[in-house]
């Protein structure tokens, strides 16, 4: 009897174990600190949980704020670090190495763009690729590819249990073509920026854009002429079709306040203006109106106002291209908004 039942209990914790390592991973945090949640299984140590995700065991305690010598207690979830040794979002792996997904859970009013920038700033486009979707609008609730955990294929239960990757999944294609600004808390790079198509029922897709988009805090060159072209009039913008198309046989909402603006290399050639709104959706039209003179221009949500003291109290943050339509000559400006709900 004591036989049969230590093989019961024995073959119940391979069994947890398999399926603790046949679960998807979901990362955690916001980089720099980045990190996904391991609950410990029977036998388990610092030393095979480190094997287990590329780790160092010595780096497990002091990120976990635990003692090394104490050991690990059955059934706690301690944190194992996302770090460039077993993180990756550019390039491949090794022949000896597998790649497991690491996932992200689209939290409420969250697009690609606030994803992108919680996971190092990963390109929009790799996003798309990894997860294959044809835009930028993602559903609460959805998981989203992030990167790549990288292990040893003789060395990690990962890699004998999950689902593993191409080696070649993570590659991402250097663009040296222009050079890169440094990225500080008030200047935010959104690379390979795409058209956020509407929702299905909408509008056919249109192609993909590769323009650049800085969002900044308002500086006293927010309107700089640098920027191309001094002076520019689209009729309101690529986007005002698009608009329609949302708002036909929708609810209005109509808001007033003060926008912001940041600088921008997109709309002085197409008129594609983009902004940063916290109701509105990624992928919804606005239409700003500049209370001053009556001017209107149509502007794409990207995704939330960026969270910084300069931003406080805004109800918008344009593009300044789409400010140079709307005859905004300062850093702020008096404005309405509509789009539908």
């Amino acid at each position: 009897m004591r036989k049969i039942a230590a093989t019961f209990f024995g073959l119940l914790s391979s069994i947890n174990f398999l399926t603790a390592q046949n679960k998807e991973l979901v990362a955690e945090g916001s980089s720099p600190v980045l990190y996904v949640t391991h609950t410990i299984q029977p036998k388990e140590n610092y030393y095979s949980i480190g094997r287990m995700y590329n780790v160092s065991p010595k780096e497990l305690a002091p990120f976990n704020k635990l003692d090394f010598e104490k050991g690990l207690s059955l059934g706690s979830a301690i944190k194992i670090p996302l770090t460039q040794n077993n993180f990756i979002q550019n390039g491949s792996a090794n022949n000896n190495e597998a790649l497991i997904p690491v996932y992200h859970v689209v939290e409420p009013k969250e697009g690609l763009y606030r994803v992108s920038v919680t996971y190092n700033k990963v390109p929009l486009e790799q996003l798309k690729k990894w997860n294959h979707l044809s835009s930028d609008a993602v559903s609460s609730g959805t998981k989203l590819i992030v990167g790549y955990l990288k292990v040893d294929k003789q060395q990690s239960a990962f890699a004998k249990n999950a689902p593993i990757v191409s080696n070649e999944v993570a590659t991402v294609k250097e663009d040296n073509s222009k050079t890169k600004k440094p990225d500080t808390p008030k200047e935010i790079l959104i690379k390979n920026a795409d058209t956020v198509k509407t929702p299905a029922s909408a509008i056919k897709d249109k192609p993909a854009e590769k323009d650049k988009i800085v969002s900044a805090s308002a500086t006293s060159n927010a309107n700089s002429t640098s920027a191309i072209r001094t002076s520019i009039n689209f009729n309101g913008g690529s986007f005002k079709s698009l608009y329609d198309a949302q708002s036909r046989g929708k609810t209005s909402i109509t808001e007033s306040g003060i926008s912001g603006v940041f600088k921008s290399t997109s709309g002085w050639q197409d008129g594609k203006y983009y902004c940063f709104h916290n109701h509105a959706e990624p992928g919804k039209i606005i239409k700003v109106t500049n209370n001053a003179n009556g001017k209107s221009v149509y502007a794409k949500v990207l995704d939330l106002i960026p969270d910084i003291n300069q931003n406080s109290g805004l109800v918008l943050h344009i593009s300044n291209s789409a400010a140079e339509e709307l005859g905004v000559t300062g850093n702020k400006f008096d404005c309405s908004i509509n789009y539908s709900k």
